[in-house]
Formats: C-alpha cells, sequence, structure tokens
C-alpha cells in the first residue's frame, strides 16, 4: 500500500469511492477534476495495486497558514488498518509542506467514527455549524496546529458574514463592538444602518464602501472610544473613481466627516501603525479595523475591511467578514485566519498611494445610542 498524489486517471476510482462511502454532499466528477487541475488543493490517495482503498482532499486558500481537511473517505474493505491515520498524517505533511500551520475540518454530528479518528489525531473541536450539509445536520468544526509551539493568545471576537459586497467596513465594526459589549445583537438591519452612517458614497461601481472616518463615527456615536492612524491626509480611495462629480462627492463627505470627527475629539492621527506597534494597542484591549488590499486572498484589487483577533511570534489573526461560497468556503475559512506578519504588514495598504489604515475601537463607560 502506498499514498501519492492523484491524477487525472484516479478520477474513475476516486468517484467509485465517493459513492460507496457518502450517502449526500458528494463530489461530483466536474469537482474531481477541478480539484486536480485549477484548485489550490491536494488530493492524496491510497492504493494497493490497481485499487484505489482511499483519498484525502486538503483545500489551501486564502492568502492564510489555513489548510482545510475537505474530504476523507476509506473503502470498507480497508478498514481497520489504520489508513484513515495515515492519510490524514499524509494530509497534515502536505498541508506542513505548504507552510500551513493549522488544519481544519468539519465533521458531521452523527458520524462518530470521524469524531474518534480525528480526535485520537489530537485535533479539537471548537465550534458548531447548523444546517450545514444537504440533510440539515450539524457540522462540528475541528482544528489542529501543525506546529505545536505556535501558541496565539485570541480575543474571543464574534464572527459575523457580511451580507453584501460593499458592507465589510460595518460587519467588521460590528464584530469589535460586541467583543467589547457582549450585550450588542449584530443583524443586518445594524450592519445597513452603519453603512449608510459611514459609507463614503461612491466607489469604483454601484455602491460606496466606508472610510475609517466614518467607520469611527460609528462606532462612537454608540458609545465606543475611537481611534483613527491613516498615513494620507487626503480623500481616502478617491482614485478609485475616474468621473470629477463622483469626486467632489466624495471629497464634501470626507470633509463633512473630518468636521464631525474634529468636534468630537475624534484623534485622527497622520501615520501608520506597524505590527509590533498594532500589537501593543490590541495588547491594551483596542480591537483593531485594518484596511487591506484584498488581491493577495482573493486576486482581485480591492479596498477591504478586516478585524485583528489576535498575535503570535509568526502571525496575525483576523477575522475576515467576506466568505467566499462560490469557492466552497465557508465561515470556517474566514474566523482567525492566520496571516504572516509579513504577509499582513505588506496586505495592509491599498492602491497606488499605499493608503494604510487603522481604526482602533475601545470600551469607554459611555451609555450606547444610535
Amino acid at each position: 500500500m502506498q499514498i501519492r498524489l492523484a491524477v487525472l486517471t484516479d478520477i474513475d476510482g476516486l468517484l467509485a469511492l465517493e459513492l460507496a462511502s457518502f450517502a449526500s454532499d458528494r463530489l461530483s466528477r466536474r469537482q474531481f477534476r477541478y480539484m486536480l487541475t485549477r484548485a489550490h488543493a491536494k488530493t492524496l490517495v491510497a492504493e494497493d495495486g490497481d485499487a484505489l482503498l482511499g483519498y484525502v482532499l486538503v483545500l489551501f486558500s486564502r492568502a492564510t497558514s489555513v489548510a482545510r481537511l475537505y474530504s476523507i473517505a476509506v473503502a470498507a474493505l480497508a478498514r481497520g488498518r489504520g489508513l484513515g491515520r495515515a492519510l490524514v498524517a499524509a494530509a497534515e505533511q502536505a498541508a506542513w509542506g505548504e507552510e500551513r500551520a493549522y488544519m481544519r475540518l468539519e465533521i458531521r454530528r452523527d458520524n462518530a467514527a470521524s469524531q474518534a479518528l480525528f480526535e485520537a489525531a489530537g485535533y479539537r473541536r471548537f465550534g458548531v455549524l447548523s444546517d450545514y450539509y444537504a440533510d440539515h445536520e450539524e457540522a462540528l468544526r475541528y482544528e489542529k496546529r501543525l506546529a505545536p509551539d505556535r501558541k496565539p493568545v485570541l480575543k474571543r471576537v464574534p464572527f459575523y458574514a457580511q451580507t453584501l459586497d460593499f458592507t465589510c467596513g460595518p460587519s467588521s465594526l460590528m464584530m469589535a463592538m460586541q467583543a467589547l459589549r457582549p450585550g450588542i445583537e449584530l443583524t443586518r438591519t445594524l450592519e445597513l444602518r452603519i453603512w449608510r452612517e459611514s459609507t463614503t458614497i461612491f466607489m469604483t461601481s454601484g455602491h460606496g464602501g466606508c472610510g475609517p472616518l466614518g467607520l469611527a463615527l460609528a462606532a462612537q456615536r454608540r458609545g465606543f472610544s475611537v481611534e483613527v492612524f491613516v498615513n494620507d491626509p487626503g480623500v481616502p480611495l478617491i482614485d478609485s473613481v475616474r468621473s470629477p462629480e463622483k469626486k467632489e462627492v466624495m471629497r464634501l463627505v470626507h470633509e463633512d466627516m473630518r468636521a464631525e470627527s474634529a468636534c468630537r475629539g475624534i484623534p485622527v492621527r497622520q501615520g501608520t501603525l506597524g505590527i509590533e506597534a498594532l500589537q501593543e494597542r490590541w495588547d491594551g484591549g483596542s480591537v483593531p479595523l485594518v484596511l487591506i488590499s484584498s488581491y493577495r486572498i482573493y486576486r482581485e484589487k480591492f479596498p477591504h475591511w478586516v478585524v485583528v483577533t489576535g498575535f503570535d511570534d509568526h502571525f496575525v489573526y483576523c477575522h475576515d467578514p467576506y466568505v467566499d461560497l462560490d469557492n466552497g468556503e465557508t465561515t470556517l475559512d474566514s474566523i482567525d485566519m492566520p496571516i504572516r506578519r509579513e504577509d499582513f504588514s505588506r496586505m495592509a495598504r491599498y492602491g497606488r498611494v499605499g493608503l494604510q489604515a487603522v481604526v482602533l475601537i475601545s470600551a469607554q463607560d459611555v451609555d450606547a445610542h444610535g
């Protein structure tokens, strides 16, 4: 028996394993072909002679250090021989080869055998996804650090997925606010209300995105202490539009927000926060919202807000409010995403001017309103 990388000629055998192993949520021929030819993934198969006895599929999506064990199956005739453990170990080795420090996966609530397999391999349960599978069964979420010496300190930040393409800023702010004040209810109404308050009106097309001053104002109106760092004193993201009329509207909105920020005593500092300074503010109790370029994650150039949830010596951890459902991702892929510190520094800037913006949210004893 050997474990090797799958090739296109294995698809028939993979489909046979899939059909025999799962009653629903099966991978199709087209999906296997995609995984073998185009996806950032590795499919490993266990074979004995000409027979495929098992496979494991690992996804490497995003510019993070998380791998996702997407599927594993062992033929009935090969069970009880340690093949499942061997496939898991091979998957971890493949993930480590791709410089992934964490492996995550979902397991059906009623699949006790798989739960036992992964718990014996050192995986810890850390969450539940309701109504996850086609038959509405829950998924238990598991994680394992492939580098046991890396033990991050994380804030308990709830996760909220943005519901519209242009509401990453409000969604990130909502997560930060509930981390500091757990009684806040995260709803789509609140998401849209904050967007209306903080939008810069126009972006490249369609609805507007949110700038740092708008988010800071929305947070302070709700009783939070805020501090803004931005390296460019001009109108954020104005280069994203060509129309002089749109530029003028963005300028007027920015000037109005800047005047209101001054009246409210919001510190707006011209400068940047490096990783070490950002971590110091985080250690002091602030929850940072950071503007990044999405290119390194999604290969599309648009500004995007994330919320920082923790640090260790190697990584910055973030909640990303965007869940790329079209590419098979779940909220599991967007929670506490570990990003190498040097990569985070590179992605925490946007556009030709290299815009860098951070909004620090802190608790204060003020009655909430708005």
